[in-house]
């Protein structure tokens, strides 16, 4: 079971992140869907109906923390970075010794784009995208996951994937 929850920790966390959006956000959302994956992994017959519903969960959980943000700004700017404000604690990035520096500067400007370009795509197209291309679900699971038929999560996806080209050529 310990195992069990550490993966579905890293599945969870990775997907809420990419379709919250918000760090505190997917850390909640990962929380409440390891604590249902906790309770309810019993009801679960089939051991390959895990990974859908581990998704489900935690797209509801996403879909929850949105409607209880619904009111509040996009965006928050912390007084700690205001103009002559000064950073007690600022954070230390450690550099992964295993790529050049340059590499490093490629990846993280092409991750950036590429999180900018997800980010602007609408919640259901984003989810697809993230579930099908990033975590390789099937079209099935993905439908499963999303309420939907397959041949929407298809035409959805073929939408999404045009909107994230549009998006990446125009940041070129």
């Amino acid at each position: 079971m310990e195992r069990l929850l550490m993966q579905a920790q890293k599945v969870a966390y990775r997907f809420s992140l990419l379709v919250c959006g918000h760090q505190e956000d997917a850390e909640d959302v990962m929380q409440d869907s390891l604590l249902q994956t906790y309770r309810n992994v019993g009801r679960i017959a089939d051991p390959d109906a895990f990974r859908t519903w581990l998704y489900t969960t935690v797209r509801n959980a996403c879909l929850m923390k949105r409607r209880l943000r619904a009111g509040e700004p996009r965006h928050h700017v912390s007084l700690a970075h205001e103009e002559g404000a000064k950073e007690e604690h600022a954070p230390v990035d450690v550099a992964d010794t295993s790529r050049s520096a340059d590499e490093q500067l490629i990846d993280a400007w092409m991750g950036q784009r590429l999180r900018r370009a997800l980010q602007a795509l609408p919640s259901s197209y984003r989810a697809i995208v993230v579930m099908r291309e990033l975590d390789g679900l099937s079209t099935r699971e993905v439908a499963t996951v999303m309420g939907i038929s397959e041949a929407n999560v298809k035409t959805r996806l073929h939408r999404a994937r045009g909107m994230l080209r549009r998006q990446l050529e125009d940041g070129a």
